[in-house]
């Protein structure tokens, strides 16, 4: 049987930072064939695959999480009441839960489910829109996908809006400052204009907020700098595409313009009747996995914990999520 506190420690311990998943998959389908499951893999890129693992029955509910995180990539630890290091919350706790609640319902003979992991969360979903595409006609009804939600099920999540803005000026000797025409300056005053706004709200999502999180430019300190880019991601409570267009026209005013946006309107999920449920700021392969089936999102940790150097989850959390995904599972189908 699967011991879920060491599984997790094992996965953890194998670094699958995006675009490296490829080492953590074939363990997990090594693991999962030897419990039984009927294991493929889906390619997505060169090394990288997602994983699909098939109970024996007609897969009504998919059990999905991601295998990548976020670099950089620290070994696992315990101490009396959590488990420690990159992935513990975010999200290979909760794929070890998920793994041990798949064979406990294979074990009480409950076969119409399956598991999903997906490779490339963490930056462009890649892997969960390849499986959308892919397993749109299998007769799934659910997916409850898996993100640290402190165990509670998310009635709703923001969207998101992923954006690099660039800014171009005019070089020239820093000495004589009024013959160029300064791209950091320009950009300066797009990223105070972009703070500034007010993005909008909702009642139930909260606050648009935003991020500018990279910015980069100009060549050395004696030279008046020609190209400057920020990289921002905006956690939004209204439409992606009014929200591009809006940050399209205040980039414009300092002479900018967009030269990559991706992203997602606010999501809402399906919340089991009396279960405690939350609405979360983060974003998630939700959006892209609408072929599957109605959507669903729960998992033990908090994402508070995710991504930072203290990442953790909970040993007692972890174990007594296991009850909630096999009780999700037998009550969906």
């Amino acid at each position: 049987m699967i011991e879920p506190l060491d599984l997790a420690r094992r996965l953890i311990d194998i670094p699958s930072p995006t675009g490296e998943e490829g080492a953590v998959g074939a363990f997990l389908h090594e693991r999962l064939a030897a419990l039984g499951f009927t294991v493929r893999r889906q390619p997505v890129a060169e090394g990288r695959f997602n994983l699909f693992a098939d109970a024996g029955g007609r897969p009504r509910v998919i059990l999905n999480s991601h295998l990548d995180t976020v670099p950089p990539w620290f070994s696992s630890r315990e101490d009396e009441t959590h488990l420690h290091g990159r992935g513990a919350c975010d999200t290979k706790g909760v794929i070890a839960a998920m793994i041990a609640a798949a064979e406990r319902l294979r074990g009480a003979g409950v076969r119409d489910f399956a598991l999903l992991f997906v490779v490339g969360e963490e930056t462009d979903s890649i892997g969960a829109k390849r499986a959308n595409t892919e397993f749109s006609g299998i007769g799934s009804e659910f997916v409850i996908v898996g993100e640290p939600t402190e165990s509670k099920f998310a009635r709703a999540s923001k969207g998101a809006l992923t954006a690099v803005l660039r800014f171009e000026g005019i070089a020239a000797h820093s000495a004589y400052p009024h013959l160029g025409d300064s791209a950091i300056r320009r950009m300066l005053a797009a990223i105070a204009g972009i703070e500034a706004a007010d993005w909008g709200s909702d009642a139930v999502l909260g606050q648009t907020t935003v991020n500018v999180g990279v910015v980069r430019g100009g060549e050395k300190p004696n030279v008046i700098p020609a190209l400057a880019e920020c990289e921002l991601m905006f956690r939004t409570a209204g439409g992606f595409e009014a929200l591009r267009e809006k940050l399209e026209r205040l980039a414009e005013r300092s002479g900018g313009r967009i030269t990559l946006a991706r992203g997602n309107d606010p999501q809402f999920m399906v919340v089991p009747e009396g279960a405690p449920s939350t609405v979360v700021a983060f974003n998630t392969d939700v959006p892209h996995l609408g072929a599957l089936g109605k959507p669903m999102l729960f998992g033990p940790g908090s994402i508070l914990d995710a991504h930072g150097s203290r990442e953790k989850i909970a040993k007692d959390e972890l174990l007594a999520s296991i009850d909630v995904y096999c009780d999700t599972v037998r009550a969906l189908v």
